[in-house]
Parts: structure tokens; sequence; C-alpha cells
């Protein structure tokens, strides 16, 4: 099997993040002349505000993340770069226990991101592709539910259970039960 490597688009992030110091700044400046306190217009102000601010933090924070799924070293990488620095964690095949695909965002307003979540062996969970990373094909669940099948096919080739396992081997890992109702 190929080593499976992915990368986010730190163009959507910081798309995101500008539009909303744009229109932070646009509606201070609408409302520059707010009259008293506790006016509508005030209110418009320091919304303005708070969409500038959060604009701002999500400019300076946008990262560019990397996952790596390589069967030789039977590991999933996920790196994230930022501009301080970079931060990296290395989950082992073995300490994944199922592979679910999550959901954020609402079907009415018709912002859907799904994401896989690994369960992990010390109990705890890992969100690979996380929403707001801006990977592409995220709002697909029928794309998604590809990229979990292909991590199921690598897991289970690790563990000596998937197609490209040798004949007669004992499983290296866990047993390959994907319960998606596993908590």
């Amino acid at each position: 099997m190929e080593r499976w490597t992915t990368k986010s688009s730190r163009t959507t992030q910081l798309a995101m993040a500008v539009g909303s110091l744009i229109v932070g700044v646009l509606l201070m400046y609408l409302c520059r002349d707010y009259g008293t306190v506790g006016s509508d217009t005030f209110a418009g102000l320091l919304l303005g505000l708070l969409l500038a601010v959060i604009g701002a933090a999500g400019v300076v924070a946008t990262a560019r993340q990397t996952v790596v799924i390589d069967p030789l070293t039977r590991t999933i990488t996920v790196e994230d770069r930022r501009l301080w620095g970079t931060t990296s964690r290395t989950i082992a095949f073995a300490d994944v226990v199922a592979v679910r695909i999550g959901y954020l965002g609402k079907r009415s307003n018709f912002q859907n991101h799904y994401y896989l979540d690994l369960k992990l062996r010390s109990g705890g969970t890992y969100s690979l592709f996380a929403p707001g990373r801006g990977y592409s094909g995220s709002s697909s669940r029928a794309t998604v539910e590809g990229w979990r099948e292909r991590l199921e096919t690598y897991l289970a080739a690790a563990w000596g259970t998937g197609p490209s396992a040798t004949p007669g081997a004992a499983p290296s890992g866990p047993p390959t039960v994907w319960d998606p109702f596993l908590k």
C-alpha cells in the first residue's frame, strides 16, 4: 500500500478570516456615530469590533495541516504549521480502535462539514481532517465515507486482517470491529 498524504487549504481559512475582518471593519465604520451607548447603532459598532477581532485572530492563527498515513511505519502523523511554529502528533495504527464519521454544521443552512473521528485505545478521540481546516471534499459525506473506507483498509492490512495481509499470519492489533455507535 502506498503512503497517503493530504494537506489542508490555508487559503480557505484565510479567506474566512479576512471576510470576517472586512465585515467587522465595515460595520465599525458605518456605526461610528452611534449616539447613545444603549442604541442599536452602538450594538452594531460592538458587533463590528467583535467580528474584526475574530477576523484578525483568524488571520494570525491560520495553519496548514498535513496528514500522512503511512502503512510502512503503521502511523498517522498530523503536522500543523503556523506562523509561530510547527506541532506534530503521531498516532500508531495499534492505538486506533474505531473510525467513525463526525459531523459539524446544520443541514438547514447548508453548512455541512464531515470529518473522521478516531476512537483511541486510551479512551480518547481524535478528529482527523478536522472541520475548519479547509480540506477539499469535507462537505460531502460520500467523500468522507471514502476516506473512512480507505483508512480502515490501511488499518486492517496493518493488523493482518485485510486483503493485502500475509495469509495465515496472526492479527497484530485489535479486532477489526468498526461500530459507528461506539462511544
